[in-house]
């Protein structure tokens, strides 16, 4: 009998044989995706614990087929369903026009207060790349995901709010910002700063990584980046200082077994750094518009959005396909599934199902290697056969031995 994720009195995740998991195959190609990356989670399950385990699917509702079918894009129900089952996975989701939900994946964030974007970004030996030595990039982004510019608190250029506000600010704090300007709040706290700070140098002990680099533009906006790099910092000093230490104080030659470096990089100096030197480089902290940058600038050189993971995690966990609909390839069996089934690896790591995590590493491993690929791939590889979302997947299947 499927039974329900849940945490425990010590707040430790309890995960029974037959969970049940949430999904939403999302708009566009979603349901293309969807399906394909279905077939290679149930078979790594099978594969792994020889029908020992087994996930009960629960389709929710978000985008446009929630539209047609509640005349909401994102019905009440499926935030308690998320919240009721702890863990869910989704496609992407089309962003409605005209009013209503600016974005269906912030709303989704901000209402289950999913305040770590993960984005691991690392790369598969075969996947084309336009940079000359792409296995040197091995990251995880910690990208902050309530707060910043994406908040959502901003006025339209000419209307009555956005004038009050910046007559406000011009007529109190002596500034001359234009009347007809549209304006926005970037607000960051300490709260928010230090939290995903801490869950990130939990993943890093866990994984056995060796540095965190705080990612910001400190120097020009100094009271929210600045003081962001100050509260993440603050942290690992006061909470983890047995395990860390600060670059700065590095000397040459000193050991620095068993130990975190923590170091602080400019959002600027940070692209340039990942494709100079993208292996000093290790878990990255950043607040939430250079997140949004830097992990898609990051999967650019190791094949592309199509092979980016995602997760959106708090107390709840969300698992998405980084990129958009594609609506024109909708239905088509076309587009490359590896993103959402990557994001399944990082939802089956987050469950502790590790061996059906490292099946399916070992299935897009093999099956990449064999130029076996759908066309995103397939166009910038010699020698390779073009197929289908689907056969790629069931190639996937089959190469998990």
């Amino acid at each position: 009998m499927a039974e329900k994720i849940f945490y425990n009195e010590k707040g430790e995740l309890i995960v029974p044989d037959n969970p049940i998991i949430c999904f939403m195959e999302g708009d566009g190609i979603g349901p293309d995706i969807w399906n394909a990356s279905k077939k290679v989670f149930d078979a790594s399950i099978e594969k792994a614990y020889n029908g020992t385990k087994k996930i009960e699917w629960k389709e929710i509702l978000a985008g446009e087929k929630a539209k047609a079918k509640t005349g909401s894009y994102l019905p009440e129900e499926t935030i308690e369903a998320i919240k009721e089952h702890i863990v869910a996975i989704k496609g992407p989701l089309t962003t409605p026009i005209g009013g209503g939900i600016r974005s269906l994946n912030v709303t989704l964030r901000q209402r289950l207060d999913l305040f770590a974007c993960v984005r691991p970004v690392r790369y598969f030996s075969g996947v084309p790349s336009p940079v000359k030595k792409p296995e040197k990039l091995n990251i995880v982004i910690f990208r902050e995901n309530t707060e910043d510019v994406y908040s959502g608190i901003e006025w339209e250029a000419g209307t009555s709010e956005a004038k009050e506000v910046i007559n406000f600010i011009n007529d109190n704090f002596n500034k001359t910002i234009l009347i007809e300007s549209g304006i926005g709040i970037k607000p960051m706290s300490e709260f928010c700063t230090r939290r995903l700070m801490r869950v990130a140098i939990d993943y890093a002990i866990k994984n056995k990584r060796k540095s965190i680099t705080i990612m910001h533009k400190g120097n020009i906006m100094k009271f929210t980046e600045g003081a962001f790099a100050k509260w993440a910092l603050k942290e690992a000093e006061e909470n983890f200082k047995d395990i860390i230490i600060k670059e700065s104080e590095l000397k040459e030659g000193a050991n620095t077994e068993g130990k975190i470096i923590i170091k602080d990089r400019l959002a600027d100096s940070m692209f340039q750094q990942i494709l100079l030197r993208p292996d000093e480089y290790d878990v990255i902290v950043t607040p939430n518009l250079n997140g949004d940058y830097l992990s898609d600038a990051a999967a650019a050189q190791v094949g592309g959005l199509g092979m980016a993971p995602g997760a959106n995690i708090g107390k709840y966990a969300l698992f998405e396909a980084t990129h958009g609909t594609a609506p024109k390839y909708a239905g088509l069996d076309k587009v490359n599934p590896a993103s959402l089934i990557l994001s399944g690896v990082m939802m089956f790591e987050f469950l502790s199902l590790n061996e059906a995590a490292q099946l399916i590493i070992k299935g897009i491993e093999k099956t990449i290697q064999e130029k076996y690929v759908t066309y995103d791939l397939a166009r910038q590889m010699q020698d390779a056969k073009e197929v289908k979302c689907s056969e790629f997947a069931e190639r996937i299947v089959q190469n998990m031995i």
